[in-house]
């Protein structure tokens, strides 16, 4: 399927950014800026972790020469991520709170700023691309970097949202994208790219969530041939595929298989943590139509390669070769020709 693409903007059509304060969001802003947009920026405070990202932004957008709504999340990131996060972890799931969030918070915000304000357009600094196809729906497409795609993260997004989006960064490299900002001089040009959870920025996610009074399953760890291995320390300190951590002697690498239902933690030997065949939940399309039977590509994680599969039409993916350690709680996230198809959650792998 061919990407018709979006190249008609007129001159000064409003668009209202997503902003961090990161180079990713401020390079994003200059781009549309010489495209002719007149841009304003929104930064979304969702917990009080991100005073520092407010302020960040703030400084970002007098640089740039744009005004800068800040917006409050707080109530509606914590339901509809944070809450959620914490659960599907004491279950020994292993959720990504930003899939949670790109769809019910930080687009749906964005968009209703930018009703309020005239904006026809939203934008964000994301490594992705969107386009128009044949078919008269908007898809989302990987980017140029193929070592920076974030369609993955992206996946949920609905067509009232797609039809809106655009992502500047979709036709750059990140070291272009920080020599842009060097040349600008913007302050945050060579800042590390953030790899925590943002509302848990020292990545204690177990003190995290026991803080809230939550108590994750405990149970025990089952080795290889079905023997008990002693207690282990709760479900929230594992995900499937993890070797190291796990603060067992077993006298040889074992690998966590999978987590049961009541709590006990399956290990096994190198090489058993395979599987061929997926059941998901929660699937999506970019129409909201079902997701069609046949073949595909498919990501069974964010910074995974896209293998080859094939989708039952219902719940159910197979692999013609066996994939690594795919984690309840994670998604599974269906491509054709670098088009985003559709996705859903993990539930269990075989």
């Amino acid at each position: 399927m061919d990407g018709m693409g979006f190249n008609t903007f007129e001159t000064q059509d409003k668009v209202l950014m997503g902003m961090s304060g990161g180079v990713d969001s401020s390079v994003a802003v200059r781009i549309l800026q010489e495209q002719g947009f007149a841009v304003q920026g929104a930064v979304i405070r969702f917990s009080p972790a991100h005073d520092a990202t407010v302020e960040a932004a703030r400084q970002a957008a007098d640089a740039l020469g744009v005004e800068l709504h800040v917006i409050d999340a707080s109530e509606l990131f914590e339901q509809q991520v944070v809450t959620p996060f914490c659960e599907s972890y004491c279950e020994g799931r292993t959720p990504n709170p930003c899939i949670l969030c790109n769809p019910g918070v930080k687009f749906r915000l964005l968009a209703e700023k930018a009703d309020e304000l005239g904006c026809p357009y939203i934008a964000s600094g994301h490594y992705a691309r969107v386009e128009l196809c044949e078919d008269g729906l908007c898809r989302l497409c990987v980017p140029e970097s193929a070592a920076r795609d974030q369609t993955y993260m992206l996946y949920r997004l609905p067509q009232d949202i797609l039809r809106r989006l655009v992502l500047p960064l979709g036709e750059f490299e990140k070291d272009d994208v920080r020599e842009i900002a060097r040349d600008i001089g913007l302050s945050c040009a060579n800042a590390p790219d953030s790899m925590e959870i943002c509302f848990i920025p020292d990545g204690d996610y177990s003190g995290f969530i026991r803080a809230r009074g939550l108590t994750p399953k405990e149970g025990r760890f089952i080795g290889p041939d079905g023997e008990d291995l002693g207690p282990h320390a709760g479900v929230d300190h594992y995900t499937v595929g993890q070797r190291k951590g796990l603060g067992l002697a077993a006298g040889r690498p074992l690998f966590v298989k999978a987590i049961l239902p009541g709590g006990d933690v399956q290990l096994a030997e190198s090489g058993e943590e395979y599987s061929t065949r997926l059941t998901l939940s929660g699937i999506v399309t970019p129409d909201g139509k079902p997701l069609a039977g046949g073949d595909y590509r498919v990501k069974i994680r964010s910074a995974a390669k896209a293998v080859p599969c094939q989708f039952d039409g219902n719940h159910t993916v197979t692999f013609p070769e066996p994939v690594r350690a795919p984690a309840p709680g994670q998604s599974a996230v269906f491509y054709r020709g670098g088009f985003v198809f559709g996705g859903g959650f993990i539930d269990t792998a075989e």
